[in-house]
């Protein structure tokens, strides 16, 4: 069972990182792909309003975002645990998380989508949706919340077969998703005339083929952790654990949608419906830079967390020294995920806010009284920098420690 994981504390670090990185590079890829014709099919659907419908979209994702943030907790909590635990041989706790984490997602995405769809329309206009935009978002969101489960359970799902060493099909479940996604598109929003509506269901069905495939990869026994039913009932001491090690996550997830919150409201004072949907389009083909990033760092995840459960501190070391070589690698996204592996989760917790609220929102909130649109926009690169310096300050502490624990060792 938990011999299925050994390679992670034997096989040489440079090609682990290079198989786990790659496959997940090239799903997130597929994903940021799907976003962008996403947005050009809704273009082609709504000709002369198609501002106001890219802006409906845009401003329905920071919602989605939140949502996919409880499945990211989940995914980073229970893989760190799952990786130490196979790491110490501790095959039960492992199986334990398993099943906590399949309980977990169907509880909260019921808790999510009552309140959501109860207070739609307040929600959005708090996110900046304007008369304009309004109409869409909510059509498009109505669908993406019902189909809630499937975007929480296959993120989190996702993580826990990375953190067990198996990234391929992880790279798979995204491929799939993505590319049924982008087949289904145009099948419901031009075929069926569903436009917006049509987009949204594409997307929740897409998410639940994949959440049932990943279902029946652990209810047939193929993961290198089993499930059983008896673990579905709630361990406190493990909820609390992937609580404390997620909570980073959630709290960037939630933050980066925070953040959207102020900027959108900016946008709507200064730039109107065209600047909300410029900004949506760019950070979709953003996305194509920061998803790979995201995906490098998901790499060094199992082989941190293995080899730290092991005590084989020579191997964190290299680890994170072919991380940092990495040019593709953002800083603060692997020194998030490097603590978060770990199990420290202060330190996650801090590098996951440092972004969006230490230095964005104060930014976006405060340029733009000087210099106006181009002050919002200013924000996004001045927060950068600074996120930039938190997360190499803090990593390069933890890798003084790793140094003296591999010497002593030695």
């Amino acid at each position: 069972m938990g011999e299925k994981s050994d390679f992670l504390g034997k096989d040489n670090v440079r090609k682990l990182l290079f198989k786990f990185s790659t496959p997940i590079i090239i799903g997130m890829l597929v994903q940021a792909l799907y976003n962008v014709v996403d947005t050009f099919f809704v273009g082609l659907a709504y000709g002369t309003n198609s501002v106001q419908a890219i802006g409906g979209l845009c401003i329905a994702f920071p919602v989605q975002m939140i949502i996919m943030a409880f499945g990211i907790v989940l995914g980073t909590g229970g893989s760190s645990i799952i990786s130490r635990a196979l790491g110490a041989r501790n095959n039960e706790k492992a199986e334990r998380v398993l099943g906590n984490v399949f309980s977990l997602s169907l509880l909260l995405s019921v808790l999510i989508a009552v309140p959501c769809l109860l207070y739609l329309e307040p929600i959005l206009k708090v996110f900046g949706a304007t008369a304009g935009v309004l109409p869409y978002a909510r059509d498009y969101l109505k669908y993406i919340i019902l189909g809630g489960i499937f975007s929480v359970f296959g993120v989190a799902v996702q993580n826990i077969i990375r953190s067990e060493g198996n990234s391929r099909l992880a790279m798979n479940a995204m491929l799939v998703g993505g590319g049924l996604n982008i087949l289904l598109d145009p099948i419901f929003m031009f075929g069926y005339g569903m436009g917006v509506e049509g987009a949204a269901i594409a997307t929740v069905l897409s998410q639940a083929v994949v959440s049932i495939w990943l279902l029946l990869y652990y209810l047939k026994g193929k993961g290198a952790i089993h499930f059983k039913s008896q673990n579905l009932k709630p361990y406190p001491e493990i909820i609390k654990e992937i609580g404390a090690i997620g909570t980073g996550s959630f709290i960037m997830g939630c933050s980066n949608s925070l953040m959207m919150i102020v900027v959108y409201n900016i946008l709507a004072i200064f730039g109107g419906d065209v600047a909300i949907a410029v900004l949506g389009v760019v950070m979709k083909i953003n996305s194509f830079i920061f998803l790979p990033l995201l995906g490098m760092g998901f790499g060094l995840q199992p082989i941190v967390g293995f080899n730290y459960g092991g005590k084989k501190y020579d191997r964190i070391v290299e680890a994170v020294k072919m991380a940092l070589g990495t040019p593709l690698i953002g800083l603060n996204v692997v020194a998030s995920i490097f603590f978060q592996a770990l199990g420290r989760a202060k330190p996650a917790f801090i590098l996951s806010i440092s972004r969006q609220l230490l230095f964005l929102i104060p930014a976006v909130v405060l340029l733009p009284r000087f210099y106006g649109l181009n002050g919002a926009w200013a924000a996004f690169p001045v927060s950068d920098l600074l996120a930039f310096m938190l997360s190499g300050f803090m990593l390069f502490r933890a890798y003084r420690v790793f140094e003296k624990s591999k010497k002593s060792i030695g």
